[in-house]
């Protein structure tokens, strides 16, 4: 079955799918209850599932992914929220040095099924505490998934996918998508982990991208097109595990490689895409990889500064044409 669908209806989807399916699926964050979440992504859950299943908590991220390690830890699959990525800093001792570490510490004797949905992303004026993507810190740490949505289909899907694992997946959500609608194909089930897609074929300059960059790498692409320049678009949206193979295929064509997202270039995930490329491609390579970030800068609050530090489909443009 096939429904027209937003980016947040497809992860409210997802989530009933497998907590119809499975009682031991849970749902826990600040006011995911009754209120139906701080951006509508659980309306209505409360009232089918019940307070025990889709529950409040206090406002205290550390203790929301607490209880999802130790949740997870006694045989349930919780699914927690964290209401923008800047706040998972409160989080990261229970996600680095415990839902990261557990299964490995025992010998794999005890699962970690656990999803922390976190929301992000860039361009809706909400200052420097509101703004940051922090992709880089989370796919550093060995024992956590990263996926990264970017369409309603793959919010479904990957979502699934998050659900049924038996690691910690982090599941980030960009903000600036959750109004985008198209057709989700219900049945089409799970989507892998580990498996990325092109969004466009071209044959003279890769553009990979996450997030809201892709639809920005896009344009991009279709600038180049009236200009003589084929950029194919490829979408990452699973950081960890990544698709080296996709990247490969696609520099076995193209030779040349633009690496985009919201992050600011220093530390960031792309670089740390480029220097694999490098050590693992370079003979494939016409040109260095070129990263399209943020500024080095906090994300300023005033509207007519944050688009100065956020990167647009132009700045793709200028780097593809730099490289040929």
């Amino acid at each position: 079955m096939t429904k027209k669908m937003t980016y947040i209806e497809a992860i409210r989807e997802a989530m009933c799918v497998r907590m119809r399916s499975d009682p031991t699926v849970t749902l826990f964050g600040e006011d995911v209850g009754p209120f139906g979440g701080s951006f509508g992504i659980s309306l209505g859950m409360y009232e089918e599932f019940g307070d025990l299943r889709v529950r409040d908590t206090p406002i205290s991220e550390g203790a929301i992914v607490g209880c999802a390690v130790g949740s997870a830890a006694t045989g349930t699959r919780p699914i927690c929220e964290i209401m923008f990525m800047d706040f998972v800093t409160v989080a990261m001792d229970q996600l680095v040095n415990q839902a990261a570490k557990l299964r490995y510490m025992v010998g794999g004797k005890m699962s970690m099924p656990m999803v922390v949905r976190i929301s992000t992303g860039t361009g809706v004026n909400a200052a420097a505490q509101h703004s940051q993507s922090l992709e880089a810190w989370l796919t550093h740490v060995p024992g956590l998934k990263v996926v990264y949505p970017t369409t309603p289909q793959d919010a479904y899907g990957l979502l699934l996918s998050a659900i049924d694992d038996d690691n910690p997946v982090i599941y980030l959500e960009n903000r600036t998508l959750f109004g985008l609608s198209g057709n989700v194909d219900l049945d089409a089930g799970p989507i892998p982990l580990g498996k990325g897609a092109v969004r466009r074929p071209g044959t003279d300059v890769t553009i990979a991208a996450v997030g809201a960059m892709v639809q920005q790498a896009l344009d991009a692409a279709a600038a180049l097109e009236k200009e003589g320049i084929s950029a194919e678009v490829i979408d990452l949206r699973s950081l960890y595990p990544l698709d080296t193979d996709l990247l490969r295929t696609s520099l076995e064509k193209t030779h040349r490689i633009i690496l985009t997202s919201q992050e600011n270039k220093r530390g960031s995930y792309m670089g740390d895409i480029a220097a694999m490329i490098g050590e693992e491609m370079f003979d494939l390579l016409d040109a260095p990889p070129v990263r399209v970030t943020n500024l080095d800068t906090p994300t300023p609050y005033s509207p007519s500064l944050e688009p100065y530090v956020l990167p647009c489909p132009q700045d793709i443009v200028n780097a593809a044409k730099r490289m040929m």
